[in-house]
């Protein structure tokens, strides 16, 4: 990509440009365009161009997957920036505002998950030390299939009376 100078800032990308420069491949770049995430205009062969602000745009996006943020809360917090110019530092923490909370929480579930895995799970394998006492007999199948403590963060030991290796009805 030819190094940009006062006189060519201004000047239209490619889509092979903006592709080389934000690791993103071009048929991504098609896929972000359709869905609404970028946009581009036509010049008078048909072929796209772009904004050399679609370069942050794509950045976020990249950003905002590595979260775990789904396609369509990036393309209404992207809708909410403004359009023809890079978004500012102010822009850019109004919008990763609005994904803060939801990465904490994301962060506690993962955390609590990470602590869990060394222990009974509640998946019927019946193989850990913990398993008599968290799942005796198996008896978490009746809350379903699958790692039972780690489903959906509830707590079926105290809903089926069962004790944890502390004694309470709790998980440990």
């Amino acid at each position: 990509m030819p190094a940009v100078t006062p006189a060519n800032i201004h000047k239209p990308l490619t889509v092979g440009q903006v592709a080389e420069r934000s690791g993103v491949p071009v048929s991504t770049l098609h896929f972000y365009e359709a869905k609404g995430l970028i946009r581009s205009t036509r010049n008078a062969g048909n072929q796209r161009r772009y904004a050399r602000d679609v370069l942050r745009r794509v950045a976020i996006i990249k950003v905002a997957q590595r979260l775990g943020v789904p396609l369509a809360e990036m393309a209404e917090a992207l809708a909410a920036l403004p359009e023809g110019r890079t978004p500012t530092a102010a822009d850019w923490h109004a919008l990763s505002e609005r994904w803060r909370h939801e990465l904490d929480q994301r962060i506690q579930r993962l955390t609590a998950l990470r602590d869990q895995l060394n222990g009974c799970i509640g998946c019927g394998c019946l193989s850990m030390e913990t398993c008599p006492l968290r799942n005796p007999g198996d008896a978490l199948a009746e809350f379903g299939s699958g790692p039972v403590l780690l489903e959906d963060g509830s707590q079926p030991n105290a809903k089926a009376g069962l004790t944890s290796p502390q004694g309470t009805h709790e998980p440990s």
